[in-house]
């Protein structure tokens, strides 16, 4: 999600991100980041990238489901349809009283290698988006002189620890596959005046068979690493499919 090296020249760049500047108080003494309620990027994103800490909060809210391919990331879903976001409306407010992901909240700013060969991680900022920017504006100064502000100091303590739960998330996804817990998902969608069912897949999840099926060792070594905890919450989250699909097809309607 953001430890990998970013390849500009290439364009593989995050979600969200279209350009990704090193933040230096030589090249930008005077920027300052703005305060900020709403959220227009992910107005027409459907899906967001999701760290196992963030499982047993997101699953109120949001269905939790795997990515396909070899690393399945955790991603909480927005939106049943690509380019539909059913909690951010066209100016980015996010709807009331919902968890909103780190993924999400960390924008415009991340750390990132800048080499390949870099062990170093480097805070940066997005330099397309103007919540970082220099002029007159009500926003937090990120440098004093050479110094990092409090601000700066913040932004940099919440990337080092989403870095760290993206870590933590990385060694749960190899735990699930070492153990051959994952499987792909499929919901089925029922709603009142539909001819036919509506059928979701395109994801991976874990899978309550293969869970069940666990020698005692392996399940006595999850139990104890706390990851039960993170997929039940996993498994709950699915419910919240068929109202994810009730509301999409009441937006449809309206």
């Amino acid at each position: 999600m953001a430890t990998n090296p970013v390849d500009q020249n290439d364009q593989v760049l995050p979600l969200f991100y279209n350009s990704i500047v090193p933040l230096s108080s030589q090249l930008h003494p005077n920027h300052k980041v703005r305060n900020r309620s709403v959220f227009p990027e992910a107005h027409k994103t459907h899906a967001v990238p999701l760290t196992v800490d963030e499982f047993v909060m997101a699953q109120r809210y949001y269905p939790i489901v795997f990515g396909l391919g070899d690393n399945p990331a955790p991603l909480a879903l927005l939106g049943l349809s690509e380019g539909v976001n059913l909690f951010v409306d066209a100016e980015g407010n996010w709807r009331t009283d919902t968890y909103i992901p780190a993924y999400v909240r960390r924008y415009p700013f991340m750390l990132a290698k800048m080499t390949p060969q870099s062990e170093e991680l480097t805070l940066c900022f997005d330099g397309s988006s103007d919540l970082v920017a220099e002029g007159d504006f009500e926003g937090a100064a990120l440098f004093e002189g050479d110094a990092p502000t409090e601000q700066t100091k913040a932004v940099l303590q919440f990337c080092e620890q989403f870095e760290q739960s993206v870590g933590r998330t990385r060694v749960f996804i190899e735990e699930m596959q070492k153990l051959d817990l994952m499987m792909d998902g499929e919901v089925t969608l029922q709603q009142p005046g539909m001819d036919q069912p509506a059928v979701y897949r395109g994801f991976r999840m874990i899978s309550e068979d293969k869970l069940r099926e666990l020698r005692g060792d392996q399940l006595r070594k999850i139990v104890g690493n706390g990851m039960t905890a993170v997929i039940y919450a996993h498994l709950f989250s699915l419910s919240q499919v068929r109202e994810l699909f009730a509301r999409q097809m009441a937006a449809a309607a309206s």
